[in-house]
């Protein structure tokens, strides 16, 4: 697999401003409310939340009384992060870090990995991602991995010149996709048009079948796998999006 990861370009301010509506309070705390209910994570647990991105879960699962830490790669995030945990009134240490190579110890309850935030190495680097999430999990502790389900991606997907168009503010950002078999990967190429300025940014994202989601977690030291959507209800063809929880 040779796609490339423009990880600076990909998150950063751009990313905030147009996925502003998108993860606004509404999907923020229903994502919250996935995390618990399918988690079944309740106050006084400890939990990380890698990557963090800009913090939205990592404070509202502090809101509800659990010792959260968050963990991302990039500084930018971290510091909207803060803020936010500042204005909502909870205390959240905020680490800048890789997912390969945890900054933290443990032990914790649950990890909680949202919002598409897996499959942006190749498997062999994805698989270390998922050995470190085992590393820091207690005994009986449990991985939340929320992402886009592979069969029903692939069942909706349409290759370009079709592209999924974002505007806000009257920028525009644009994703043309297409889906390499091979290495079961989504490769995009984005174009994103704001203040009168074009930037172009190349990333990839790996979406495993269920099967190879099993496979990856034995191999990472998981047990019991079970997969659904969002929602907490059985998969098919039509799901979207999957939470694949894992224990350790």
């Amino acid at each position: 697999m040779d796609h490339p990861f423009e990880v600076e370009a990909l998150f950063g301010e751009d990313y905030l401003h147009f996925y502003a509506e998108v993860l606004g309070d509404e999907r923020s705390d229903l994502d919250a409310e996935a995390v618990v209910a399918i988690g079944g994570l309740s106050a006084g647990m400890r939990v990380l939340d890698a990557p963090c991105g800009h913090g939205r879960l990592a404070v509202r699962l502090a809101e509800r009384g659990m010792e959260v830490t968050g963990v991302d790669l990039t500084e930018g995030f971290l510091e909207v992060a803060r803020d936010e945990a500042r204005a909502r009134g909870v205390e959240v240490p905020f680490v800048q870090g890789d997912v390969r190579a945890l900054p933290v110890a443990g032990p914790y309850d649950a990890v909680v990995c949202w919002f598409t935030s897996f499959g942006y190495f190749d498997d062999g680097q994805n698989l270390e991602v998922l050995r470190e999430y085992r590393r820091v999990l207690g005994p009986g502790g449990i991985l939340l991995l929320e992402t886009l389900s592979h069969d029903g991606y692939v069942r909706t997907f349409t290759e370009s010149p079709d592209a999924i168009v974002v505007e806000a503010d009257g920028d525009l950002m644009v994703d043309r996709n297409r889906f390499d078999v091979d290495s079961g990967c989504i490769v995009c190429h984005r174009v994103v048009v704001r203040g009168g300025e074009r930037r172009d940014v190349r990333f990839f994202i790996r979406l495993p079948t269920i099967p190879e989601w099993r496979r990856m977690l034995a191999d990472a030291g998981f047990t019991t796998v079970t997969c659904s959507a969002p929602d907490g209800s059985a998969l098919d063809l039509d799901s979207f999006r999957i939470v694949v929880r894992a224990e350790a």
